[in-house]
């Protein structure tokens, strides 16, 4: 037994009111399939991003900030996913994943203990999140975010159109959407990954249950 997914719920999807019901999904699909959430940072990495401006602090310090605001975000998803385990361990989290229950890591203790991910703006969540995945032996990462998937062009832009697929030397070459370094680990890792909308938690359940949705696709070629 293993995880169909690791799920990281971006922070930008706190800033509505469709939150709710996306946790809601989760904890439906959880039902059925093995899947652990890693937290994005939202408001509470805007505060790191704020004092490291402000204090002039240094990378590690503005980095293992940005950690703990990620776990902050995790207690606000545990107590939206109704049941999920909530754990700073990620033995811990794949084992009540495998049995049945979303778990939620809190990816701080973990992150700094085990990973060499550098200490930089350009590692966040989403990278985060594939190294979590990566360890935890899944070979499904879905990036929940508060737009369709990744475009074309800027989203300002009327004619952006929606990118379906994307090899990850084709990621490496594109600026926004995602963080800077997920390329860079992507090509390290077999991986298949998604940007989906979180604000249409249909499209997630779609995914896990057709095994295709409307996204950006990532894959290494």
């Amino acid at each position: 037994m293993s995880l169909d997914a690791v799920l990281k719920i971006g922070g930008s999807l706190n800033r509505g009111d469709c939150l709710e019901a996306l946790c809601d999904e989760v904890r439906r699909l959880g039902e059925s399939f093995h899947l652990m959430v890693v937290p994005g940072g939202g408001v509470f990495a805007d505060e790191v991003r704020k004092a490291y401006k402000r204090f002039k602090l240094s990378g590690t310090a503005a980095h293992c900030m940005a950690l703990s605001a990620m776990d902050q975000y995790g207690y606000v998803l545990n107590h939206l996913i109704a049941g999920s385990l909530l754990t700073p361990d990620l033995t811990t989290a794949c084992r009540a994943a495998e049995s049945g229950k979303v778990s939620i890591l809190l990816p701080s203790t973990s992150v700094l203990q085990h990973s060499d991910l550098p200490h930089s703006w350009r590692v966040t969540s989403d990278t985060i999140a594939a190294w979590v995945a990566h360890r935890a032996d899944c070979r499904r990462l879905i990036l929940l975010k508060d737009v369709d998937g990744l475009l074309s062009a800027a989203p300002t832009n009327k004619e952006a159109e929606l990118v379906t697929e994307l090899t990850v030397a084709q990621l490496a070459v594109r600026s926004g959407g995602v963080d800077e370094y997920l390329s860079h680990f992507l090509a390290t890792v077999r991986l298949e990954t998604w940007v989906v909308n979180g604000l249409r938690p249909e499209r997630l359940a779609e995914l896990l249950e057709e095994d295709y949705t409307t996204g950006t696709r990532i894959w290494r070629s």
